[in-house]
Order: structure tokens, then C-alpha cells, then sequence
């Protein structure tokens, strides 16, 4: 947990009990429903729950969420653990797929998390989802899509925080053909070649 605690501070006992009992569900459910690659297991906490949990460090005052194509809840069930103690949080998670949906919603209700979760296309689920903060989504797809996504929201006013690699270069240069927005570049604290995009005042050229 001192990887934890450096990236977002104190938290509760029950808040690591839930951290590490997501952490044994996604393990087991990937055997089956391929959540995550098989060979970053031996490093889930490192590479997926604290890759995750830093977004929450960025923006620590929000508390309406929606994460697209949640998958295996990496970040959505992560900011939902780490806010579920906090006053009106929310957390909307969006993903199409049955068999990860169903884990999403197993997971949330177990662990008691202030989560909906719509199975659905994201392109849906602007009629369903309305008011978040921060809109998230990790190794979903390049960005130049992914703002083309996430585009219902930030045009009221909602901020993307985005993960992206070590070829997040190449990918707002290609991004700037089609769009314009603000940009603020935050090092990743698991890789530093690695950037959270934070997006903000979107608009189509």
C-alpha cells in the first residue's frame, strides 16, 4: 500500500480491503474472460491499480466519473473503491461486452461501490449518462477517435483524462488534424514514458 499512499494519500482499512479483494476478483475472472493481459498479473497492483488510482490523485475533488470501455474496471472500478467513502461520488462505466459487463456488476455490487454500469456502445450512451467531471479510458483507442467519443461531455464542460503510452507524441499530432482543445501533459507515476492526456475545451476543425 506505501505506492498507494504516495499517489493519493491515507486511505481507509476497508478501502485497501476492497483494492486488494478487486484485485483477487480480476485475477480469477481473467482466466476466463481475458480482463487483462495474462502476463501483467504477476504486476496487477503496479501496472493496472496504481496506474489507475493516479487519476484520482489529478483531479481529487471530483466526484462524478465515467469511464469508457471500462473492460475489466481499469480505471472505472478503481476511482469508484478509492471515492466510495466520499459524499454524493458517482462513478458511470461503459462497456459493450457481456461477459465484462457482468464482472463489472458482479465486482460493484460485492464491494458495495457507487457504480452504474451500462452495457451498451459507447456511442449510446450519451442518452443515458449525463454530468460527469472526468471522463476516462484506457487502452480503449487512439485518440483522435477517442475524442470523437468522449466529445458529448467535454462540450459540457467535462475534462478527459486519458492514458496513453510512450507514443502519445504521435498521437496528438494526428489528433490536431481533426480537433483543437487544451492540453495539460501529466507524467505518468508508474511509467514515466507514459502521459495522463488531460483535455479540456474541445472543438472540431
Amino acid at each position: 500500500m506505501t505506492g498507494l499512499h504516495a499517489l493519493v494519500g491515507p486511505v481507509s482499512r476497508e478501502t485497501e480491503s476492497r483494492l486488494i479483494r478487486y484485485g483477487e476478483l480480476l485475477e480469477r475472472w481473467t482466466r476466463s474472460s481475458n480482463l487483462i493481459a495474462p502476463s501483467t498479473i504477476e504486476d496487477l497492483w503496479n501496472r493496472h491499480i496504481l496506474d489507475s488510482a493516479q487519476l484520482v490523485a489529478i483531479k481529487p475533488d471530483a466526484r462524478r466519473w465515467l469511464d469508457l470501455g471500462s473492460g475489466g474496471g481499469l480505471p472505472g472500478l478503481v476511482i469508484a473503491i478509492l471515492l466510495a467513502d466520499q459524499a454524493h461520488a458517482h462513478v458511470d462505466l461503459v462497456e459493450s461486452n457481456s461477459k465484462k459487463a457482468a464482472f463489472l456488476t458482479t465486482t460493484a455490487a460485492e464491494l458495495d461501490l457507487p457504480v452504474a454500469v451500462h452495457r451498451m456502445r459507447i456511442e449510446e450512451a450519451p442518452a443515458h449518462v449525463h454530468g460527469p467531471e472526468i471522463v476516462t479510458a484506457r487502452a480503449l483507442t487512439a485518440l483522435t477517435a477517442l475524442l470523437g467519443l468522449s466529445r458529448p461531455w467535454l462540450d459540457q464542460g467535462a475534462v478527459g483524462l486519458f492514458h496513453k503510452g510512450r507514443d502519445f507524441v504521435g498521437e496528438l499530432a494526428k489528433s490536431r488534424d481533426a480537433w483543437a482543445f487544451q492540453l495539460i501533459e501529466h507524467q505518468s507515476a508508474v511509467d514515466r514514458d507514459s502521459r495522463i492526456l488531460e483535455i479540456f475545451e474541445l472543438r472540431p476543425r
